[in-house]
Formats: structure tokens, C-alpha cells, sequence
């Protein structure tokens, strides 16, 4: 693996500056040049062995001196002041050395010399160009671990939700089936739609295409008046203003616009997913003129077929547009929904007509600039006449203007496609919507952030309600449907979550059925055919869930706890805890225990894995994540595929007499943090479901068993108790 690449550093005032380096990766060994080697015999400027102690993070988008870099952080487990962050032009180029990397790593064996560099130390700042500032900021950026996923495939038997109901323009229509969704919500009024098609493109010009919100925008996106960044959060995770066009809509119909959070990821196979949902942020509250519609849901898939020349593009919108008490509601609703889902249309036009050959520039403006918006009191409604030109020039810029629309001449071409009749449109035509919505309410209740009272809490839970109300005013946003949190109960480490077979109670825990899952088969080497799980090697025993200021570590040696009941008594138990921390403030923990009272050596695969190294057991250690309820944006932003823990997120090993514990640091992968904020968000209308596996990388090692499985049953973050000192 080689080619250029740009070394990001920051200088003593904080500003961060990119330098062009050509790199080889010659097996494990990492080698930097000022200019392509012309003999092999060419000393390296620096060079740095990969070895086992190596850690691979993308930190997604950034824009360095007015550049656009997709930037990834090579760094030690072993010192994280060891790190080399390092910038590539494209999201392709970054995906294939973060895989490159993270392979030469897993190669490497274990009794390998853990230094970062092979070399004496006195070597080290010849790779080591991160500072300790630049480790702090890794650390602290918002990530669903998508590198050493095992491939595109889902590793669950599980039943599509989604049911076709049409076609149009080129694209099938799907609903999702009602079981599909959250309990109790009714989604008839505002359906979630998929629309599927073909776009003659590579993944990569698409995703630069639907993440661009400049001029080039206008070419295919007929809804979009304009579009900025209103937060920046991180590479991966931004907060988007859209005002629409109001000539698509019926007509009298009032202005719409949606400020939404935009999440992206890229998977190993070249898919892009791109996740939108509804949020609050105190920087962009509703303007008068506008309707804010909700988004409860939606987003892109972008899968490359065709060897890559074409694009699976699948678009899913589920829109609350705010109609005010219409008899027709979900018919006007489910209309204007399958309206926009025409873009995919309008994009695969677009790229037909460049033959394929589409790209599109990110502005760097798109990524750095941070909005002062005015208030909605403050805001008057401006009609100005401007011309195309004009428009497309402020486009971007940070401005909120309510200036009335003009017609887009570069729109004409895509609109006009559509001239068939529309099957599905059945709004009904010259309804006043204007007097109709002349009685909406600009206060949107659903809109505004959490109670934040500050009154005398005496309790630890109260202490941790503090601590996040004091989050949600400093990151400024907030998601519709956080909750403050209420006093906990008394409990002891491993039964914090009630368990319930039937898996039927809210707010308990159970065992997934091991069947769901697909693991290696004893061929697999061969033949890499997978086979449905019969059963487990461990029984689960309890779980927690829990609320605090800080990391809860080893869980497995606190008193009172399961674990140390069982070890008081001498019997032959012994226990695995699996251990997810959720960073963020409050901090949340989610522990699972599991239990066998036959002899490790029973199980040459779990015996070998806890007496193994840290390094064999990050090599091994593999998660397989499903949600079976729920809604669409969090299904897709969790997936359904087997993923290495160890490789993708750090992960800490607490060896106790009767216990190992594996604790996940979700805060140490952008795409984990950003993923599990995103279900904390939805979690009470969720059915999580976990299967832990020891991979198999040799054949004395297949086929695969389930360590244990896990069903977590609408989980209600105001009703987790803090952890006890």
C-alpha cells in the first residue's frame, strides 16, 4: 500500500497546518518520503513499525487551510501521546489505509515487542507527530465502528420490514411495515418511505453529491432553497439548516424548513450511509414565514454494484410536516413525502446526463463555519427580488434571508421529468392551506429543550441531572426527545435491570434467540459459509444500566455484587461482563454477566481467551448487533454485522479469580460516539439485541460458538439508577 498522503500537525496557537508526504506500507513497516523513492533502496525521511499495540480512528471530515481532508489518527494503545493523524483526499483513499493498517497490525503476533517503533526511543519523534493537545482532541470527537466489519452480508436471520407498494419514475416505492416500528407511536400519518434506484455513479462522487450544499446542489435537488451548517460537531456529525422550496409544495401552502442532525459513515465495501434527524439548537430557533417540519427519520444508503461503476441508491424520509388538523392529513403527508423521495430520480438523471463522470467540490465553509442565526422574534419577513445568480452566490454562506423564491431555470430540466401523471399524489388540489395554518402555533412544544430546573437535588441521581443539564447549555443542541432524569432505586452490581423472559415488559432485559445469528461454519476457511447458532457456551445472569459522573470500571470486582457472592461461596462459577461505556455527561453504562459452572477447559475457545494477552483477545472478541424494533434511522446507522470490538473500539481487560471483564470504550471511535448518542436518543423505543462470539481465525478454532446473547427491552434513560460509590 502506497501514496501520498498529508501529515496534519498543530503549531503553538492551536491552528492545525497539513504537509504532502508519499507513504509505504511495506508489511508492518510504515515509511514516509518528501517525494516518491525512486530506488528501494531509498532511505525512509521516518518510518515506524505496525505493530499489535496499533490503533486505527477515523476522525471523518475536516477542512485544514481552506482543504477538505477526510483524516484518520494512527496511534499506540500502549501511549496515547504516540500518534501520527494523518489526511487523504477522499473517503476511499482514507478507508483503504485505515484497512491497510489496521490488517498489518492483526498480523503481527502477539509476543511481538509492544514499542510503537522498533527503533531505540530516542527514535520515537520521527513518527510521533501529534502533540498531547491533538490526543486530547482525539479523544473527545464524536463513531459506529464500520472498519473489521466481517462483510456487507448481515450476519442475522431477520425479516425485511419493508413491504413495495409502487414504482415510479424509474424507482421502487417501499413502506415499512407497522410491527416495524416503535410500540405504542402511530406512524400511519407520517409513513416512512423508501425509494430505490440505480444512479450511474461511483459511491463516492454520490456521497460528495448529497453532502454538498453549495451551488452544485441546484443541479439536481429540486426541494432545496438553501442550505447551511449550523454546528460542526465533528467529522462525522454536523447540524444542518434546509429552507425548501415552497413551488413543489400545494399550493397555499406554507414555507417548510427542517434543522436537522446529519451523520455519515463509510463501510468496508464502499457503502456510504448518511443519517438526518430532527434536533434542537438554540442558535436556529422556527422564523417566521416557516413551518418547521420534523424529521423523525431518514437518510441515504449508497451500495456500489456493477464492480463499482453504478450506485444502489436508497433514500427513506419519515416527515412530520406539521399540517394543522387536515382531514386528508395522511394523505397530503404521505404525498409530499414520496415527493421528495423523486431526488433520487432527479440524481440518477444528473449523472446519466455527465455519463457518470459527476463530481462535486465540499466547500470548506460547509464544515467550519459556525451560524449566529437570528432569533425567530427578531426575524422580518423580507420580499426581495433576486436574480438565480444572486442566490446560488449566498448559498452557503451562513445567512438567514426569508426572502421570497424566485424560479430556478437550472431546476427546469429535473423538475420537468416527472410529466406523467403522479399516481400517488392524491393532495387535493385548491385548499387554502394558508387560512387553514394561519392558526399554527409558532411555540413548538416538542421543539424546546428539556425542563432545565436548577432547584436543591440532594440525590446522586439529581447530582447527574445537573451535571447533563449543564451539557445540553454547552453543546448548544439537543435531541427532541432527550429526558431529564429521575431518582434511581436501590440495587446490587449485576440485577440494576430487571429481567423479563417473555421479553414482552419495558425497561428489562433478556436472551436473544441464538438462531438469529449467523457464525463460521467448520469450513469456513474454505468455503466462508456461515450457519445459524444452536446455542450458547454461558448463561445470562443479569445486567445493569446505569447513570454516572465518571467511568465504572470492573464492575465484576465490586462487593456485593453477583460476582463477588459467587466467589465468597468458592464455587466452580466463573463470569464474563461484557461492559459498554457511553461517554458524555452524564456517563452511561450498559453491563451484561455472564455465567459457567463447567470447567474452562471445556471450552478450548473461552479458555484460551481469558488466559490469553490483550492483544489475542482483541483479535478475537466480536460483537454482532441487532435491532429488531425500532426506528429505520437507527436499524441502518447499527447494522446487522459481525464486528471485531477490540480492532474498531479500545477495550480494557479486568482479570479477577472467578471473573473476566471486558470494558468498551464506545468514546474512542468517532462513528461509536455518534451512533450511541443516536440510540440513548431512541432508546425507549428499542428492542437492542447483542451476540458475543469468540471469532474463529483457524481451523482448530471452528466453527464458532456464542458466548452469550443479550435482548435489551425499551430501556428508559430517566429511570437508570446512578452508580453507587
Amino acid at each position: 500500500m502506497e501514496g501520498w498522503l498529508y501529515t496534519v500537525r498543530s503549531n503553538r496557537f492551536g491552528l492545525q497546518f497539513s504537509r504532502k508526504r508519499y507513504f509505504i506500507l511495506d508489511h508492518n513497516v510504515l515509511k514516509s518520503y518528501k517525494a516518491i523513492p525512486i530506488s528501494e533502496k531509498e532511505e525512509p525521511v521516518r518510518s515506524a513499525i505496525i505493530d499489535s499495540s496499533i490503533r486505527v480512528t477515523d476522525n471523518g471530515r475536516e477542512s485544514i487551510q481552506k482543504k477538505v481532508f477526510f483524516v484518520f489518527t494512527v496511534y499506540s494503545s500502549l501511549d496515547n501521546t504516540d500518534q501520527l493523524k494523518l489526511g487523504a483526499l477522499s473517503s476511499e483513499e482514507a478507508a483503504r489505509w485505515i484497512q491497510s493498517l489496521k490488517d498489518a497490525a492483526l498480523k503481527v503476533s502477539a509476543d511481538q515487542d509492544k514499542d510503537f517503533v522498533a527503533f531505540p526511543k530516542k527514535r520515537w519523534p520521527s513518527i510521533r507527530l501529534g502533540s498531547r493537545k491533538a490526543t486530547h482532541h482525539r479523544k473527545n470527537s464524536v463513531d459506529w465502528p464500520s472498519i473489521h466489519t466481517e462483510a456487507m452480508t448481515s450476519d442475522v436471520v431477520a425479516p425485511s420490514p419493508w413491504k413495495i407498494f409502487g414504482c415510479q419514475n424509474g424507482l421502487r416505492l417501499f413502506k415499512e411495515a407497522r410491527d416495524g416500528d416503535s410500540r405504542g407511536e402511530q406512524w400511519d400519518d407520517n409513513p416512512a418511505i423508501m425509494a430505490v434506484g440505480v444512479v450511474p455513479g461511483t459511491s463516492e462522487a454520490i456521497f460528495r453529491a448529497l453532502m454538498s450544499l453549495g451551488p452544485v446542489r441546484t443541479e439536481w435537488d429540486f426541494c432545496l432553497y438553501r442550505g447551511s451548517v449550523v454546528e460542526h460537531i465533528d467529522g462525522h456529525t454536523d447540524i444542518i439548516h434546509k429552507k425548501l422550496y415552497s413551488d413543489w409544495l400545494p399550493w397555499g401552502m406554507q414555507r417548510r424548513d427542517l434543522l436537522v442532525q446529519r451523520y455519515w459513515r463509510r463501510e468496508d465495501d464502499g457503502t456510504y450511509v448518511i443519517l438526518y434527524h430532527s434536533v434542537f439548537h438554540k442558535k436556529c430557533l422556527p422564523q417566521s414565514g416557516y413551518v418547521r417540519a420534523r424529521l423523525k427519520s431518514g437518510g441515504y444508503v449508497i451500495t456500489p454494484v456493477d464492480h463499482g461503476k453504478q450506485s444502489l441508491v436508497k433514500h427513506m424520509l419519515a416527515i412530520d410536516w406539521r399540517f394543522w388538523n387536515l382531514y386528508f392529513r395522511p394523505s397530503a403527508s404521505r404525498s409530499l413525502t414520496m415527493r421528495m423521495l423523486e431526488r433520487v430520480a432527479a440524481l440518477r438523471e444528473l449523472f446519466k446526463a455527465n455519463q457518470g463522470n459527476y463530481s462535486s467540490e465540499l466547500l470548506p465553509r460547509e464544515l467550519t463555519v459556525e451560524i449566529d442565526l437570528p432569533q425567530a422574534e427578531n426575524v422580518d419577513v423580507k420580499i426581495e427580488t433576486k436574480s438565480p445568480k444572486s442566490m446560488i452566490q449566498t448559498e452557503g454562506d451562513g445567512s438567514i434571508d426569508n426572502e421570497m423564491e424566485k424560479p430556478r431555470a437550472s431546476h427546469v430540466s429535473l423538475v420537468g421529468m416527472n410529466d406523467s401523471p403522479d399516481e400517488f399524489f392524491d393532495v387535493p388540489e385548491f385548499v387554502d392551506y394558508e387560512h387553514l395554518e394561519s392558526e399554527w402555533s409558532t411555540e413548538f412544544s416538542e421543539l424546546q429543550p428539556p425542563n432545565m430546573q436548577q432547584s436543591k437535588l440532594a440525590t446522586a441521581a439529581g447530582f447527574v441531572r445537573k451535571l447533563q443539564d449543564l451539557a445540553i447549555q454547552k453543546k448548544g443542541y439537543t435531541e427532541l426527545n432527550e429526558t431529564t432524569k429521575e431518582d434511581g432505586i436501590l440495587y446490587t452490581y449485576g440485577n440494576s435491570l430487571q429481567k423479563d423472559p417473555t421479553c414482552s415488559l419495558p425497561g428489562t432485559c433478556s436472551t436473544s434467540d441464538p438462531s438469529l445469528y449467523l457464525l463460521r461454519g467448520k469450513n469456513y476457511l474454505n468455503d466462508h459459509e456461515k450457519i445459524k447458532a444452536k446455542g450458547t457456551m454461558m448463561q445470562m445472569v443479569g445486567a445493569d444500566f446505569l447513570i454516572s459522573d465518571k467511568r465504572e470500571d470492573d464492575l465484576g470486582g465490586r462487593l456485593g455484587g453477583i460476582v463477588q457472592k459467587y466467589a465468597e461461596r468458592g464455587g466452580p462459577e466463573f463470569f464474563f461482563i461484557v461492559n459498554f461505556q457511553v461517554p458524555g455527561t452524564p456517563m452511561y453504562t450498559i453491563a451484561m454477566y455472564y455465567m459457567i459452572k463447567t470447567p474452562l477447559e471445556d471450552y478450548p475457545s473461552l479458555y484460551n481467551f481469558v488466559n490469553g494477552d490483550d492483544a489475542y483477545r482483541n483479535s478475537r472478541f466480536k460483537l454482532i448487533p441487532y435491532i429488531s424494533k425500532g426506528s429505520w434511522i437507527v436499524k441502518q446507522s447499527v447494522g446487522k454485522k459481525a464486528c471485531l470490538l477490540g480492532q474498531a473500539l479500545e477495550a480494557h481487560y479486568f482479570r479477577g479469580k472467578n471473573y473476566l471483564e471486558v470494558e468498551i470504550d464506545v468514546g474512542s471511535s468517532t462513528v461509536a460516539r455518534g451512533v450511541a448518542n443516536l440510540v440513548l436518543g431512541y432508546l425507549n423505543n428499542l428492542v437492542v439485541e447483542m451476540a458475543f462470539i469468540i471469532q474463529g481465525n483457524t481451523q482448530e478454532e471452528l466453527p464458532e460458538s456464542l458466548l452469550g446473547t443479550c435482548r435489551l427491552n425499551h430501556l428508559d434513560v430517566s429511570k437508570a439508577p446512578p452508580a453507587m460509590p
